[in-house]
């Protein structure tokens, strides 16, 4: 059976990941604290279940976790890997990192915790079944049942249902996931090795959140049906001065990549829930569930302590009821090992630290104040927010705490660091105790990077050997200090992740988590690197130093046929930080070739070969990854007209990167550039995806871009969403967005047009040009459009009508309009030849005078 030590600390590597890793520290406002103190005497858990972020309901997750006050969780099956970017160019994996930690903040805002499988978000999928095929469905069910029996839920909630009216693949396997983990997470005989480190949990009962979305008459239905419940969750929380819509706003409004910023409501806000499993309840959907001190044995004493807390709780002095939570606090270290236990742990602790204005932190680095004294700040590169496995660094302590409650700190430890100061002092009323020590870290200690990225994969589903990690929405700590405290003679302890914290001149104090890092660092400045003939390239390859003095060799790995020269080269970099650049000539073989190359650095008989990539966004804590420093190699057979190509970035894509490397010269045009006759001098125009529904200045210039087509011009128009586009008058002729797209890659495209210039002129484009390409045909095509627009493919994924949609070509005036919802946003990146050709063919229509129109 299970073995307690273990379940203890799986319990707490949970609830540590549950919180946002590197953000200011959140202090509770006497409402929250008052709340707070409440839910220490509420004892139920519920699980809300989906498969991408963003496709939740926060108002439900909210009112659970706010009015209920229950243990409340979300459970995406994936990290939105495949989903598209509104506010940058990461796609993929690094898109994943993204959302992950908006789902994060968005639990922040509404008080709950976020759950993950290994399953990747592969793009659209189309049914239920494709899903399951692709993701390995044994591998992620038993990741649900995993989390069910870690989070131990009382109630399941799924927001889609189990059948086509889900809309996605990836939607409707989410309730079928949910409706079989929850039979088999409360047999033993279902996935026993998972018995080592949990207990076997069966839920109480299963749900549907319903909506009219996916049951037309739902009102009409929730009068006479028992399975159906409505509750009004539009409940005003006085003591936060908000209503759980309003707390959903802020939660939805933190995924910014998507552009779903929300505006809170107030008043009624009324959901549907259907049964699915389990016991039936008569009308409230948490009916009968135990949510009291008794559900655990020996716990009513601390019920009873907790209440009384509760009642004596003054916001004017809060650290009056210390005394009673350490009492609690006392009997609830007497209990066994267990999961409430551990929750309660946690919410317990935090109470009384903001009863007691206790606040502790450990940064690495020296004390800020006196790197502001000496001038560092004002000094580029100075940053102390990384350091390598074995170096020796300065950890800076400081720890207050703010009321007249006896607090005497006996030490502080660091995890995986020799790092023991014994202290025995009394912390005196509002009287800091920062101090600075020097450790050095294990030569063991692994790098920071997100764990479901630490193996490479199959596209499908992430690999995680250690079962600890499954589940989790981000790492836990590598380094994390503990606080050992007495308090009114009773002990407490705290635990804080190391972290970074500097000054920021606009924005005040800045957090950043503190990274692990290799000590050589390399990286390639693109990410394909195209060769359209027989000549050579200058490839650059950067050595970083992540620690002082590094030196040795670097060297560019090819595959077989290509050539590289010199085999290799040495660096010497004396400051960490510092950055030398090295020149290598890459030929590519006689014929068609695709490859990867790869930059490897040897240092200290050790081989090298991760670059560090950070993601920066202000809504989110600072990511940093260490992916391999590779890039595609790419030798085609292409040709092209034209040389000077403007670019207006829409949602952020890597097209112009792409088609520099086949040498056109870019420009990215602003608001200001959209003028003639100065758009006259490019010979095409392309519109990054969903610029249509980002950019607020194409409403007002895109007629002087169709006049820019009138007059020989080629304007080319990516993807763009069918909703909250900022004018409707994209193109020069009807044009009907739609949400039709081709998810399956594989597909066969039909020509419909073969002489039409855009497959012959300069490139011949044949069936093979559609071979290896990734994700996706396209998304969002047109679905009707105005008979002066030229169809050029038909493509439709299987069992489905095709789509004409892909690709319309149409002259106007002088010059052609074209709009097309092919993904070359992902192909060009991921080195795909054919979509290079089509591409280039787009730009080059036109170019040549002996294209005539009547060939099209």
């Amino acid at each position: 059976m299970i073995r307690r030590p273990l379940f203890a600390l799986l319990c707490s590597i949970f609830l540590l990941c549950s919180s946002s890793f590197a953000q200011s520290p959140k202090k509770l406002s006497a409402g929250e604290l008052q709340l707070a103190l409440k839910k220490l005497n509420v004892l139920g858990s519920v699980l809300y279940m989906a498969a991408h972020p963003d496709d939740e309901n926060q108002v439900v997750i909210g009112y659970m976790s706010q009015v209920e006050m229950m243990n409340t969780g979300y459970l995406a099956l994936t990290r939105g890997d495949g989903g598209q970017n509104l506010i940058g160019p990461e796609i993929r994996e690094r898109l994943g990192v993204v959302r992950t930690q908006e789902l994060i903040q968005a639990r922040s805002m509404d008080g709950s915790q976020q759950f993950f499988t290994r399953a990747i978000d592969f793009g659209y999928s189309k049914t239920a079944e494709e899903t399951l095929a692709l993701w390995d469905k044994d591998k992620i069910l038993s990741d649900v049942v995993w989390v069910i029996r870690k989070f131990r839920p009382d109630v399941i909630i799924t927001r889609f249902p189990p059948d086509e009216r889900a809309g996605h693949g990836h939607h409707t396997t989410s309730a079928i996931l949910a409706a079989e983990a929850f039979d088999l997470a409360g047999d033993p005989d279902q996935f026993p090795e998972q018995l080592k480190y949990v207990e076997p949990w069966q839920p109480k009962r299963l749900l549907m959140n319903e909506t009219s979305w996916f049951t037309e008459d739902i009102e009409k239905q929730v009068a006479d049906n028992d399975s159906l419940y409505l509750m009004d969750m539009g409940v005003y929380l006085p003591l936060l001065g908000k209503s759980v819509p309003e707390i959903a706003a802020l939660s939805r409004s933190k995924h910014e990549s998507q552009g779903f910023g929300s505006t809170g409501s107030r008043g009624s806000d009324f959901e549907y829930f259907r049964h699915m499993k389990g016991d039936m309840a008569e009308s409230d959907i948490l009916e009968g569930i135990n949510t009291s001190w008794s559900r655990v044995e020996g716990g009513a004493a601390i019920g009873a302590l907790l209440q009384k807390a509760y009642e004596q709780y003054n916001p004017e002095q809060p650290e009056a009821i210390v005394p009673t939570l350490m009492e609690a606090s006392e009997a609830l270290d007497q209990l066994p090992e267990g999961y409430w236990k551990q929750v309660k742990r946690e919410e317990l602790t935090r109470v009384i630290q903001s009863c007691l204005g206790l606040y502790a932190e450990v940064r690495s680095g020296t004390n800020m104040l006196a790197r502001r004294f000496r001038g560092e700040e004002r000094r580029p590169g100075i940053a102390e927010y990384s350091a390598t496995p074995g170096d020796s660094v300065t950890i800076n302590v400081e720890i207050i705490q703010r009321s007249e409650v006896p607090v005497r700190l006996e030490e502080v430890q660091i995890s995986r660091i020799e790092y023991d100061t014994l202290m025995n002092d009394t912390l005196q009323y509002n009287e800091s105790v920062i101090f600075d020590k020097q450790v050095k870290l294990p030569e063991d200690l692994p790098y920071t990077e997100p764990y479901w990225l630490a193996q490479s994969n199959d596209g499908f589903s992430f690999e995680v050997d250690d079962q600890a990690l499954i589940g989790l929405d981000e790492n836990p700590p590598l380094l994390e200090a503990k606080f050992h405290l007495q308090i009114d003679e009773k002990p407490l302890t705290l635990t804080r992740r190391i972290v970074y914290k500097r000054n920021d001149p606009r924005k005040g104090e800045v957090y950043r988590p503190f990274v692990i890092i290799p000590p050589v660092l390399v990286r390639v400045p693109e990410s394909v690197y195209v060769f359209a003939s027989q000549e050579s390239q200058q490839i650059t390859a950067t050595v970083e130093a992540g620690r002082s003095a590094v030196e040795g060799s670097v060297a560019l790995e090819v595959p077989d046929g290509w050539k590289v020269e010199p085999a290799s080269q040495q660096y010497n970099l004396t400051l960490k930080g510092e950055e030398q650049e090295f020149s290598f000539t890459v030929t590519p073989p006689e014929g068609a070739s695709t490859g990867e190359i790869r930059v490897v650095a040897d240092y200290n008989g050790e081989s090298y070969d991760q670059s560090m990539v950070v993601i920066d966004y202000e809504h989110i804590p600072t990511q940093t990854l260490l992916p391999p420093a590779t890039a595609n190699l790419v030798k085609l057979d292409i040709q092209k007209e034209g040389n000077l190509v403007g670019y207006v970035m829409g949602a952020g894509d890597d097209v112009p990167k792409a088609l520099e490397q086949i040498g056109y010269e870019v420009v990215l045009l602003q608001e200001d550039d959209i003028r003639m006759p100065y758009l006259s001098n490019f010979d095409a125009i392309i519109i990054g995806i969903r610029a249509y529904n980002t950019v607020n200045w194409l409403r007002y210039r895109n007629n002087r871009l169709l006049e820019y087509v009138e007059q020989g011009g080629t304007l080319i128009t990516q993807y763009n969403t069918n909703s909250r586009l900022v004018t409707q008058d994209i193109a020069p002729y009807k044009l009907q967005l739609s949400r039709d797209r081709v998810a399956d890659e594989t597909v066969d495209v039909r020509i419909l047009s073969p002489k039409h210039p855009v497959l012959t002129t300069p490139n011949a484009i044949t069936q093979e040009d559609f071979s290896g390409w990734v994700q996706e045909r396209g998304l969002y095509f047109p679905d009707e459009w105005d008979e002066k627009f030229t169809p050029i493919f038909s493509m439709n994924d299987p069992g489905e009508d095709e789509k004409k949609g892909s690709l319309l070509v149409a002259p106007y005036g002088k010059g052609y309009y074209i709009y097309t919802g092919i993904s070359f946003f992902r192909e060009l990146p991921a080195g795909v030849p054919g979509a290079y050709r089509l591409l280039t063919n787009l730009i080059s229509i036109g170019k040549d005078a002996q294209v005539e129109r009547g060939n099209e």
